[in-house]
């Protein structure tokens, strides 16, 4: 085989790869029990080599998954020993410090045997609707209190299913079939992927993952180089405030960009040092969000693998909020995690003026309910399913993206996620919760040249009989996403009972029997002077109701 028929012969089999992947993460969302993963793709799928370098990732899934999935195959590869990975083997985790950040993310790890010898690995990611301790919110005030803690081990070895981990699992989880079958799904995913790949190589009669690999991560780094060279060198910085906890939270960036594309460095140094409670980040999570929007503004034709990701690099004080260190809270980093694609854009922004959008509403707002019966207004201690009985609900909500330097920003579109919005259907059948009201939030979006995204309202509550305990973890309550170049604001969000009353923010609270909670997310920023803006634009607005008529432009 000449040359450049091997390149070719690689570059069809990483087409192949792409396909393969999504095979597995399709496989994964089919097979999976919580609707996080059915209904909004909350998860990540991947394959990648010998030395546990990604080689490809699945289109279907998130950045925060993605990304820091990326380096936790490494960490598999370590705990478990080169000399214990055996053919049959599956892997498990939800360290959030060698995973992806939180425990309630399991992330599964398969070895790839071709004819008994090692030559790659399957991995992938998905959120878990429960894992014990106080349940999927900002409140803890330790780790140990957020859940169960599974550290690296073999979830099956050699074929055999670890039961004493399946029943320590069990034990410790308010939905335990969903769960267990969650894990059971992400294996399932992993063996789907395999049998893809057995089927490329006996095609194309290779033996392993080595050349193609090595093919990939080549073309990419010279693409990664080329894309990062059109930013000028030098050290760029920006600041945000956004809510916290129970105090307002700096995040500061310094960026530093080298010449000819070679990398950039991201020091968080300045961010608020970490909260007492769950909303602080592992460093690897802020790493995942850091990578993800400077890929997305500057490369977004370059392939995700360890070769793009390879010149981004972060650093922060330990314990500060971006680098949480054990012990610290961190069931809900995402809330805090999510403004790290914003803040590194924003100090590129003096220097790409043209090229990057205003912020946006950043954190999803998040919806981890508990409805409970109620009898004579007091609850009723079950937690088994069926009429009168109690149910884990979990929902997820985009507000609006930042408006672009060439058109306006998306409507409750979950920017940096890439989570999809659950159907109102999809969160009913789970448990007794009713959706009321779901709808675009008119004059959300900040007036510019080009008007950013719009939020939504939700309104919702338990059905009768039924109370609801929630978990709020909502930000941009007191901290709107800021207009870029002249561009305005985006609305604020609130959550209140329909009576009126105020929520909070953040942290666990009680909406009545008989009583809605009103949750109006925020808009994205405007980008460019409002006056610019096209007047048929501005007809479109108004008549589409995305601006009140009252509302200047």
């Amino acid at each position: 085989m000449t040359k450049a028929e091997e390149r070719l012969q690689y570059q069809v089999m990483w087409n192949r790869l792409i396909s393969v992947v999504e095979e597995q993460a399709v496989t994964l969302v089919k097979a999976s029990f919580s609707t996080s993963v059915r209904e909004a793709g909350d998860l990540s799928a991947g394959i990648f080599d010998i030395n546990g370098k990604m080689i490809a990732q699945a289109v279907t899934g998130t950045p925060g998954h993605v990304n820091t999935m990326a380096a936790a195959v490494g960490h598999f590869i370590n705990d478990i020993g080169t000399h214990r990975i055996y053919e049959g083997d599956v892997y498990v985790t939800n360290d959030p410090w060698k995973g992806t950040g939180h425990l309630h993310d399991f992330t599964v790890v398969t070895p790839v045997f071709r004819r008994h010898e090692l030559i790659g690995y399957f991995a992938d990611t998905v959120h878990v609707v429960d894992i014990g301790g106080r349940g999927f919110g900002p409140d803890a005030s330790e780790v140990y209190e957020e859940g169960l803690r599974v550290p690296i081990m073999k979830l099956v070895e050699r074929g055999n299913l670890n039961e004493d981990l399946i029943s320590v699992i069990r034990a410790n989880v308010r939905e335990p079939d969903q769960i267990v079958g969650d894990l059971h799904s992400l294996a399932a995913g992993n063996t789907a992927g395999i049998k893809q790949l057995n089927d490329l190589l006996d095609e194309v009669r290779a033996t392993d993952l080595t050349g193609v690999a090595g093919h990939v991560f080549e073309r990419t780094a010279v693409a990664i180089q080329q894309s990062l060279a059109a930013v000028p060198a030098g050290t760029y910085e920006n600041e945000m405030t956004v809510d916290g906890y129970d105090e307002p939270v700096t995040l500061a960036v310094k960026l530093d960009v080298a010449e000819n594309g070679v990398g950039m460095h991201a020091d968080f140094a300045g961010t608020s040092r970490a909260s007492a409670f769950g909303v602080n980040v592992p460093l690897t999570y802020a790493q995942a969000y850091m990578t993800y929007g400077l890929l997305c503004a500057l490369a977004p034709a370059v392939p995700n693998n360890a070769a793009s990701l390879a010149p981004f690099s972060v650093s922060a004080p330990e314990g500060c909020i971006l680098n949480a260190v054990h012990p610290q809270p961190v069931a809900v980093r995402h809330v805090i995690g999510h403004f790290v694609t914003d803040l590194c854009l924003g100090a590129l922004a003096p220097a790409l003026p043209e090229l990057i959008p205003a912020e946006g509403a950043g954190a999803l707002w998040n919806f981890q309910a508990g409805v409970r019966p109620v009898r004579n207004g007091s609850e009723i201690a079950d937690e088994l399913r069926g009429d009168g009985q109690s149910a884990e609900v979990l929902m997820f909500n985009s507000g609006g993206a930042g408006a672009r330097p060439s058109i306006d920003g998306l409507n409750a579109t979950a920017f940096p996620s890439g989570v999809r919005t659950m159907s109102v259907e999809a969160t009913e059948q789970v448990g007794p919760i009713i959706i009321w009201r779901k709808e675009l939030r008119s004059d959300s979006g900040g007036a510019g040249k080009y008007r950013g995204g719009l939020g939504q309202t939700i309104e919702l509550g338990p059905a009768e009989g039924y109370e609801l305990h929630f978990s709020a973890m909502f930000d941009r309550v007191d901290h709107p996403a800021r207009g870029r170049h002249g561009g305005q604001d985006g609305a604020n969000g609130h959550v209140v009972l329909d009576d009126g009353t105020p929520f909070r923010g953040k942290g666990k609270q009680l909406v009545p029997a008989g009583k809605r909670l009103i949750l109006e997310l925020p808009g994205g920023g405007g980008w460019g002077d409002p006056t610019e803006r096209a007047a048929e634009l501005q007809a479109q607005d108004i008549e589409q109701g995305y601006v009140s008529g009252n509302r200047g432009m």
